[in-house]
């Protein structure tokens, strides 16, 4: 990772799922003392506060017919110049969700600011879920089970081309890591990505090392930089209880903290969000202390 600067972006969004709480992660994170942990490891942090981002109780009840599109559209063109802006000022954009219907802004503006030097980027997505769904594979509708799908140039196209038309990171690029829950017809969307996923029953199988040794090579190939886009819920609800979506059986504490680490020594990471904290269910501030811990490890934190 070439520079000694972040870019903190929050988006209080949780427009994209059905369980409330998620807009309010971006401030329980920094309550977590995010900027002093940055600090320390001798980063300069930067933070643009929060982008606005309609509340929901607010809204028409024809935006609650249309799962918010018009909303989240918005809110992802926002990120979009903000992580461009970011990068072009030579910072890593650390963005705070919101529920993960933000990544489509965020990758959006990381591939526009590569793919305007010719360059492609790589992409590991850590998630209990898939988000592979499109408006017609999806039995909810909701958002933010569709971002990856969209981000590999499928689903609706006003959010598929935020940034640029077609799809932002090729699937040979991609790797998706953590996955225990899928809906039915997203098995067979995920089967035809291209990309490479790395189910719970493959870390159990191989181990973590194993596991991120691929995920980093897939990710790395022929690309400038690495995009990280981390859901929290992908950690088993032991360790992360406070997400919109707990599912049992997931990334233990230490797989969490050593995916991020190698990921950190490729020295290829630009870029990162991390998404569904939901103070709401929390306890204590477990899972916001420990998503910040998480950040420290993904810029390099090592225990020597």
């Amino acid at each position: 990772m070439p520079t000694k600067a972040v870019q903190i972006i929050g988006v209080p969004l949780d427009l994209g799922a059905n369980m409330r709480g998620a807009n309010m992660g971006p401030s329980a994170i920094r309550i977590a003392d995010l900027h002093h942990k940055i600090s320390v490891l001798g980063y300069q942090p930067y933070d643009s506060g929060d982008l606005p981002v309609p509340v929901r109780d607010t809204l028409p009840a024809s935006a609650n017919e249309e799962r918010y599109r018009a909303q989240i559209a918005s809110a992802c063109r926002e990120l979009e110049s903000e992580v461009h802006q970011a990068l072009s000022l030579d910072r890593v954009p650390i963005v705070l969700g919101g529920d993960h219907s933000i990544a489509i802004g965020t990758i959006a503006g990381v591939s526009r600011f590569f793919r305007e030097k010719n360059q492609n980027i790589g992409l590991i997505w850590i998630d209990a879920h898939a988000d592979c769904n499109t408006p017609k594979s999806s039995p909810s509708g909701n958002i933010h089970g569709m971002p990856l799908s969209i981000a590999l140039g499928h689903g609706y196209p006003d959010l598929v081309d935020i940034g640029g038309k077609g799809a932002k990171v090729k699937s040979e690029n991609v790797a998706l890591i953590g996955i225990r829950t899928l809906d039915g017809a997203e098995k067979d969307i995920l089967r035809r990505s291209g990309i490479r996923y790395f189910t719970m029953r493959e870390i159990d199988e191989r181990g973590m090392h194993a596991v991120m040794k691929d995920a980093v090579a897939v990710a790395s190939q022929g690309t400038a930089a690495i995009h990280l886009s981390f859901d929290i819920d992908g950690i088993d609800p032991a360790s992360a209880p406070g997400v919109s979506t707990p599912v049992t059986g997931g990334i233990s504490y230490r797989e969490a903290h050593l995916a991020l680490e190698m990921i950190a020594d490729t020295g290829l990471l630009r870029s990162m969000e991390f998404v569904e904290l939901n103070p709401m269910t929390d306890l204590a501030h477990k899972t916001a202390q420990l998503t910040v811990e998480l950040v420290q490890s993904a810029l390099g934190k090592a225990i020597v």
